[in-house]
């Protein structure tokens, strides 16, 4: 859907939610006008380089720091040991289970470093570029020790990626519907299937990607003042002044932490990394300023990776295509450390893998893994786009088991909008849906029949260029969401968030929100909320953020909880702001509480002409010359709200992709979305947020990938190797929306910052092997380079695996190719 700055609504002309504004932040974004951590400089700033291991496993044997401390303008040179009892530590706040086997992971190795990459020293210097040419001149001695890369060779124990703990086992975590008390027992299931029925099982690899955002972290920490003061790229401000606090034994109450303008993350700058814990003790050590940017390559190397897993999935129906059991296996790589939430992303995905679809029994289980290499955490999606992944390729596979079409299929399964809100196997609540309506829309959109009838057209003609359809169907959690459940998980934080509105004597209005954007519009988004709820003009609300001190409370942005949490505490503060009102105006207009009625900013005495703006109503309270008996001067409210639910966005995508058969080049044909993100705040932001989320997805199916050596040497570690994707390599999308409005909130609004990744890689890999599947390929593993196409080509699919009516058909290869291994054996897994 092509959006144009609209200037009115249909329904209401004057509102502001649902228009499509253009965003504020933009113009001093690209005109240059901004404050990125890097462009910061205070007086005496110092510089800092970091030393890192180029070893994947090694123990520390000495560090020689005299060459680098003599060097030109170098300040110091701070190795783990000078700063063992200060420097804090990077903490797992979501232990899965409680045995969780967690290494503790300090910011700054002292004697072992578990991945390439890991800091042992730094240097501090008067510039930067002096800084990293005496960060060179450190001389560190390792004994290089075994390390372990894969997951299937880490599930052996036989070389331990941290020996002092015995195992690289971290934790095991299960959900069975039977034992929940939400299904029937999978066992029986898949037994009778295998009787009666088909069952199809699977196995997938999620490969590890990096979330590569546009500028690169930053870290700068001022001592100088009555509080240290810290400016980071960062997600999570004000988690990460807690946690700096909680290990570093700093009071809070001394800390600042600002995230001013932050140039994406992806979930990539949802964590507190070891270069901020570093930056704040040197400050604090040297007493001075200090300012430490990570180069690119520095960036891909350590900054946290996401996705890593082995799925396996086995998927039990009746001959008429009707679900009857789903069950997963996960194996899940957290590299060497057990990341702030790394270890819990996997399991947001337990209550997806069952997605829309109405199956009867399941079970979830993952072990979650330590390997030598960079740590593993959320990335776009976290945990929900590999479950919709899975799901979605094995709905194909029943689809083509069957002989059914594979939109028929889904339908068959899916849960209806009648029967909303629905509970899932996996003991979910959906709130509202229509999946019906979204894939009537993208079906239109797509011309889904017109392009089978081609595709037919070419497979009958054996064209070299053959055509594929992929199909994704899927819904998402959204909202991390309510504290008791965040709690009963063992996750170490609520899902609450907080806002408070200043009304100003003039009637502008501060907006003070704990989410903290970075790029997607919140500044807008959230202008446009509190000018319908309040009556004002869109113009004269401004939005504070990112700041500690300014936002107090908070729990930052992550998950897509920024709109369906934080907009819904903006409208209990900004209703409170009006209950406020309401009596100073009764008051002033000499009128009963009760006769008044607020519209569109303005308080009115029901049957007459009488009235005041909450302007007028503002300057009153501000100057306070007439206020009713015990009524304080000032409308200013603020509100924290607890979710009841997360929430359930949900679309179809469909993609067509053609495939040259004979070099295994593929092209996108066309791509169709059609999300249904309930009541859209504003249509070219949600539009902005698809587009990306899309390109993200997209790039997973066919571009990206990290690749490490047979010695844990990252050989992706450049933009030359680390293929993203760049608008040329993009068509152009076509994207709508169907609107069920959530039923747990007042705006009824459900999320969209991850929406077009977790359902666009399905879709595409779909698409590419339907393209294929006459040539009896049923994989391609990602991404799917034109090697891997036609590797799979030539492999015919030899390794399939389908049990129907208990006939048992070739057999499924359990130990396919490793990722680490990029070229597949036999073919597709």
């Amino acid at each position: 859907m092509t959006i144009t700055e609209d200037t009115s609504t249909t329904e209401n002309p004057k509102a502001e939610v649902g228009r499509a504004r253009r965003r504020k932040e933009d113009q001093r974004l690209i005109t240059g006008r901004t404050r990125w951590t890097d462009n910061i400089t205070l007086p005496g700033m110092l510089h800092i380089a970091m030393v890192r291991s180029p070893f994947a496993h090694a123990r520390i044997t000495g560090i020689d720091t005299a060459e680098a401390k003599a060097s030109r303008n170098v300040v110091a040179v701070l190795t783990g040991e000078d700063l063992k009892d200060v420097q804090g530590v990077n903490a797992n706040a979501w232990p899965i289970s409680p045995d969780q086997v967690t290494p503790t992971h300090l910011p700054m190795a002292v004697d072992h470093v578990a991945c390439a990459g890991e800091i042992v020293a730094c240097v501090v210097a008067r510039s930067a570029a002096e800084a990293r040419d005496a960060a060179e001149l450190v001389d560190v001695d390792y004994e290089e020790l075994p390390a372990v890369l894969d997951m299937k060779e880490a599930l052996k124990d036989e070389v331990l990626a941290h020996p002092d703990l015995g195992t690289n086992k971290s934790a095991f975590w299960k959900l069975d519907s039977k034992e929940a008390g939400t299904g029937e027992d999978v066992d029986a299931a898949i037994a009778k299937a295998r009787e009666a029925g088909v069952v199809i099982e699977r196995e997938y690899r999620q490969q590890r990607l990096i979330p590569a955002f546009m500028e690169p972290r930053s870290v700068v920490v001022d001592p100088t003042g009555e509080q240290i003061t810290m400016w980071s790229a960062t997600q999570i401000p004000h988690i990460l002044r807690f946690l700096l606090a909680a290990t570093t034994g700093v009071s809070e109450a001394k800390i600042r932490v600002i995230a001013p303008d932050v140039g994406g993350g992806f979930g990539g700058k949802l964590q507190t990394t070891p270069e901020e814990f570093i930056a704040f003790a040197a400050a604090q050590q040297l007493g001075k300023p200090v300012k430490y940017t990570e180069t690119r390559s520095e960036s891909l190397l350590s900054a946290h990776h996401g996705r890593d897993q082995w799925q396996k999935l086995t998927l039990s129906a009746t001959r008429d295509g009707t679900v009857t059991g789903l069950k997963v296996e996960l194996l899940a790589d957290l590299g060497a450390y057990v990341a702030l939430v790394g270890g819990g992303v996997p399991v947001l995905g337990a209550w997806m893998f069952n997605s829309i679809y109405k199956f009867p029994a399941y079970r979830f289980t993952v072990q979650t893994l330590l390997t030598n290499k960079t740590w593993v955490d959320a990335y776009r999606g976290a945990g929900r786009p590999e479950a919709t992944f899975g799901i979605e390729r094995m709905m194909d596979e029943l689809a083509a088991e069957l002989g059914m079409d594979p939109l028929e299929l889904r339908e068959k399964n899916w849960i209806k909008h009648e029967e909303f809100p629905f509970t899932t196997v996996a003991g979910m609540t959906y709130d509202s849906g229509n999946y019906e309506a979204a894939t009537a829309r993208a079906r239109e959109l797509f011309g889904y029949d017109e392009l089978r009838a081609e595709q037919q057209r070419r497979r009958e003609s054996n064209d070299p260029i053959q055509l594929g359809i992929g199909i994704s169907t899927f819904t998402e959690m959204c909202g991390l969401a309510p504290s008791r459940v965040l709690g009963s998980l063992s996750y170490g934080a609520g899902g609450w968030e907080h806002a408070s509105i200043r009304m100003l004597p003039t009637g502008k209005v501060e907006v003070v929100t704990g989410t903290s954007p970075h790029g997607q519009g919140h500044e807008t988004a959230w202008s446009q909320i509190v000018a319908d709820r309040l009556g004002v003009p869109f113009e004269d609300v401004e939005v504070l953020h990112g700041d500690t001190q300014i936002s107090h409370k908070g729990l930052d942005t992550y998950g897509s909880r920024s709109l369906v949490v934080g907009g819904e505490a903006l409208v209990l503060a900004a209703d409170k702001v009006v209950e406020k009102a309401k009596p100073i105006a009764a008051h002033l207009l000499e009128a009963n509480v009760d006769d008044l009625e607020f519209t569109s900013g303005r308080f009115g005495v029901k049957g007459t002409d009488k009235g005041m703006t909450m302007a007028e109503i503002a300057l009153a309270s501000f100057a306070a010359h007439n206020l009713p008996d015990g009524i304080e001067p000032g409308l200013d409210s603020e509100a924290t709200y607890d979710p009841v639910d997360f929430s359930f966005p949900h679309g179809t995508h469909l993609c067509a992709m053609e495939v040259d058969t004979e070099t295994g080049a593929t092209s996108m044909r066309s791509y169709v979305c059609v999300d249904d993100i309930g009541v859209v705040v504003n249509p070219l932001i949600a539009d902005g947020q698809i587009h990306g989320g899309l390109v993200q997805g997209i790039a997973q199916a066919l571009w990206e990938g990290a690749e490490y050596d047979e010695n844990g040497t990252l050989v992706t570690g450049s933009f030359v190797d680390y293929t993203l994707p760049t608008a040329a390599d993009t068509i152009s999308f076509v994207t709508d929306y169907t609107v069920s409005p959530s039923t747990t909130n007042t705006l009824g609004t459900k999320g969209v910052g991850e929406a077009g990744t977790i359902a666009s890689t399905p879709a595409v890999v779909n698409a590419i092997v339907d393209a294929l599947r006459p040539m009896g390929v049923h994989d391609v593993p990602m991404p799917c380079t034109p090697e891997r196409v036609w590797r799979a080509i030539q492999s015919g699919g030899s390794d399939r695996q389908v049990e129907s009516s208990g006939e048992a058909q070739p057999h499924f290869d359990a130990g396919a190719p490793n990722q680490d291994t990029p070229e597949p054996e036999g073919g597709a897994q």
